[in-house]
Order: C-alpha cells, then structure tokens, then sequence
C-alpha cells in the first residue's frame, strides 16, 4: 500500500479508501453482514487506512454496520473515519439537503453513537444547501471541531464558487468529488482545491464499477440503484465510449500479465497528482484485495499515455 498526505491535515492516507455507500443496502448489490465484514477486516489487513461514510447512506445504516464491526475487529483507533452531514435520506426513496446549525449538530451526535466512537477525523458536507447560509452551517461544524468531536472539516460535490464563499468562514482541508477515467467533469475544481492545499478523495474512482469491466453489455437497473439514477455513463452513447475505453484498457491487461482493469484505473487515478486517495466501495474481500494490491504494480509511461489518449476522447460524447 502507498500512503500520502492528505493535504494540509496532516493525516496520512492510504491510495485506497474503502467507501461504505453500497455497505448502507441500499442502491447497490446487496451482501450478508459477514461477507462485508470479511470485507472491512480485508481491507485494514491490505493497510487500507481511510474509511468513507455517510448518514444518509440508508439512513444511517451504513455507519451503523461500519461502528459495530471496527469494534467487533477492534480496530478502531488503525484506521481513520470520513463521514458527511447535512444531508438526510427520507422515507427510502429521497435525499434532502438540510444544512442548518441544529441538523448538522444533531447529525453529528447521531453519526458519533452510530460509529461508535468519541470522535469523526473527518466530516465533510454531503451536498451544498443552498437555502440555509453557508455561514450557519460552517458555525456548527466549528463549534463541533472545537468540542473536539470533528478533527477535520472538507466538502463533497461544491463547485469552486462554492467553496471559496464557505471558506470565508472556517477553513475548508478536504474536497470529495466524483472523478475517474469515465467521468471527468470536475477537474477543474479538483486542481483547485489541490492548489489551495485541501485533501482530495475522489469518489467513483471505478465509475461506480463500469471501470472493472464486470459490465459488457447495457442492461437494465433498478431505479432505485445507483447504477441507474446516479451513474449516467451505464446507459446510452457514453455506455458505447466508455466499452472502447475499455478495449484500449483490455490490451493494456494483456501485456501487463493479465492486470485486472480495476487496477489499471486505479492506477490512473492515483497517478494523477492532485488525488490524494481514491475511493472504491467493494463488499467483498477478493475485490478489495484486488483494489489494494494495485498499488504493487507498474505501468509504463507508454501505457499511461494510451490511457489518456482514450479518456481524452470520452469528452467527445
């Protein structure tokens, strides 16, 4: 495992962090608690060192499973805990923003029993509410750091605008937005945030899976998956781009022993230098040792160019 830091925190973080969205049951495959437990137990034996979370991952579910096996393992104090506020999934069906100070105070000492822990080294807002001043919400989640209950405070899916008028009012260490070899449309404000000296955690660093090429062919999702109302590249003309990117990936696995896809794009993601971790959210164990151990592998300079030669054209669509 390779390790950086995770920008001005100080925290140092694995290439990999384990996401926990999928782990929540809701919106992806769904697992038995023992595979995902074997799964989180593999991925602090990989070195994995950052966990990613949320409340709003089927209501709390998700940290709820992520508190009882840390303890269960007992490894809380090995690993570092990311998790989000202000947003809320209702009724099982709807995600609402709410950022105003009592949500996200409120939030955080349900996160803090339902991981089961005195402190979250990282919390980051889910999504910008864009009817509650950044102001009011920025005042809660400093008055938690300075209770000691938040280590560090980031963002997830803000635009550069968005960032720079919250970061008048406390300082902003982390920016979590979706980015990979099938969806670029954030680098820009990934460069900046990286400039400014802010940890970035991509999410999607697999395009929700499609860059592991388990998916050939397009078929159909339930809407409430993931795969079908949040990952648009698994259906129409971006589908058709993202199966060339593959072909291009499938000959680079040839010549590099067979190298599963998955570490290829991982392998591209990290190699970027404005990424500090890449997020992947596998269940099972075999798939998370084969996301850790793609930082034991190489690819040549000629590969990566080809590589960015046939993401290049993914902007094309």
């Amino acid at each position: 495992m390779q390790y950086r830091t995770f920008g001005k925190t100080g925290m140092k973080v694995s290439a990999v962090t384990l996401g926990t969205w999928g782990m929540g049951g809701v919106g992806w495959d769904v697992y038995d608690d023992e595979v995902k437990e074997d799964a989180l137990k593999a991925a602090w034996e990989e070195g994995i060192n950052l966990i990613d979370t949320a409340p709003a991952y089927n209501n709390g579910e998700a940290e709820r499973f992520l508190g009882r096996t840390l303890k269960k393992l007992g490894i809380r104090n090995d690993v570092q805990i990311a998790t989000k506020c202000g947003n809320f999934f209702v009724d099982g069906k709807i995600y609402v923003r709410d950022g105003r100070y009592e949500k996200i105070v409120g939030q955080c000492e349900e996160s803090l029993r339902n991981l089961q822990t005195d402190h979250i080294d990282l919390m980051l807002i889910h999504w910008p509410d864009l009817k509650t001043p950044f102001e009011e919400t920025m005042d809660a989640l400093n008055h938690l750091k300075k209770e000691g209950k938040i280590l560090h405070i980031g963002v997830s899916n803000f635009t550069v605008e968005q960032m720079q008028q919250i970061g008048q009012f406390g300082e902003i260490e982390a920016f979590q937005p979706q980015y990979s070899m099938a969806f670029r449309e954030h680098e820009e404000a990934i460069r900046w945030a990286a400039g400014q000296g802010m940890g970035v955690m991509t999410y999607g660093s697999l395009g929700g899976g499609i860059l592991s090429g388990r998916y050939r062919e397009e078929r159909e999702f339930a809407e409430t998956d993931s795969r079908h109302r949040f990952y648009k590249h698994f259906h129409g003309p971006m589908f058709g781009k993202v199966m060339e990117l593959l072909a291009v990936m499938d000959e680079i696995s040839e010549r590099n022993d067979d190298m599963p896809l998955s570490q290829i794009a991982l392998l591209w993601c990290y190699s970027r230098p404005f990424v500090s971790t890449c997020i992947t959210g596998a269940q099972k164990r075999e798939r998370v040792q084969e996301n850790a151990r793609a930082f034991e592998r190489e690819l040549s300079a000629e590969d990566m160019k080809l590589l960015d030669e046939a993401v290049g054209k993914l902007s094309e669509v």
